[in-house]
C-alpha cells in the first residue's frame, strides 16, 4: 500500500473509531418566553426554536466560537499595490468585470474574513 493509500486508510479508521463525530460538549439548552435557545461558552443565547420545530434535537447543537471572536480584515489595511509581496505567496482573487483584487493567505489567516469593495459593491471574501 502506498503512503498516501495509508494516510487516507489511517484517516478513515480513525472516524470510524470516533463515530465520525467530534466529541466537543453539547451547548446547554434554555427554554424561556416561548422560545427554544442554546447558550454559547460566552452567555450568549442562540434561538433554535425553528430547527426544533423541523425535527432537530436542540440538546444535540453544539456552538461555535461566538459572535465577534475574530476581527475581519478591511481595507484600511489591504495593501492597493504589490510592491514587495513575493511571488511566491498563496492569494484569494476575487474578480467581477474589468475590477480584481487579491488578499494574501497568510494575512487572512489570522481574521478568517476581508470584507471589501469589488467594482463599487460590498464583497465579503472567507479563508
Amino acid at each position: 500500500m502506498g503512503t498516501g493509500r495509508f494516510i487516507i486508510a489511517v484517516a478513515v479508521a480513525a472516524l470510524i473509531g470516533t463515530g465520525g463525530a467530534s466529541r466537543a460538549q453539547a451547548a446547554p439548552v434554555v427554554k424561556e418566553y416561548g422560545k427554544v435557545c442554546i447558550v454559547d461558552q460566552r452567555g450568549e443565547r442562540w434561538d433554535v426554536t425553528q430547527a426544533q420545530s423541523l425535527g432537530f434535537e436542540p440538546r444535540g447543537f453544539q456552538y461555535g466560537i461566538g459572535r465577534n471572536a475574530f476581527t475581519p480584515l478591511d481595507d484600511s489595511r489591504v495593501r492597493k499595490e504589490n510592491d514587495g509581496i513575493p511571488g511566491s505567496t498563496r492569494v484569494i482573487g476575487v474578480g467581477e468585470g474589468p475590477s480584481h483584487r487579491a488578499y494574501s493567505v497568510p494575512s487572512l489567516g489570522s481574521h478568517e474574513v476581508a470584507n471589501s469593495n469589488l467594482g463599487g459593491k460590498p464583497i465579503a471574501v472567507g479563508y
